[in-house]
């Protein structure tokens, strides 16, 4: 079955600091698309929320309708969208501890855009997975302010 893959990441120099965040995104039919960005005062886990959500804002705008793979290194992206975000809304956007959820705004963001499509996998960062070590790098350097050269073919 053809299926489309994203691997995202985000980076933060200090936390919060300047970050970045990244995707890449692997077509079934072969391309490839790499994206990022970068704020002066975030948190890395806004940095992975916010690598998510554009890399599924892109998906959802070229109307890719493979099945979609979403893999990340980030325990909080993935349990959170596919565990927490259920008892967070039941409890009015608190935490068990009844504390306002971090992040609400780009949980809210994440789950309008999370469809039945996607299928959301947890990788080990720094583990050699080529394409998280990719998403690393691209989101470390985008942090530090530098340029890089974004795959596009």
């Amino acid at each position: 079955m053809k299926k489309t893959l994203i691997y995202t990441d985000g980076a933060c120099s200090g936390n919060p600091g300047p970050g970045g965040w990244a995707a890449r995104i692997l077509f079934s039919d072969g391309r490839i698309k790499e994206i990022g960005g970068a704020e002066q005062e975030t948190t890395n886990n806004r940095m992975e929320l916010v690598a998510a959500i554009e890399s599924l804002k892109l998906i959802q705008d070229i109307k890719c309708l493979d099945p979609i793979t979403l893999v990340t290194d980030s325990e909080y992206l993935l349990k959170g969208i596919t565990e927490w975000i259920i008892s967070w809304k039941r409890r009015g956007w608190k935490t068990a501890a009844k504390k306002p959820v971090l992040n609400q705004d780009l949980w809210i963001q994440l789950e309008k855009l999370n469809t039945t499509q996607i299928n959301w996998e947890y990788t080990r960062g720094h583990a050699g997975d080529p394409n998280n070590e990719r998403c690393d790098h691209i989101a470390q350097s985008l942090s530090r302010g530098e340029k890089i050269n974004l795959e596009t073919h």
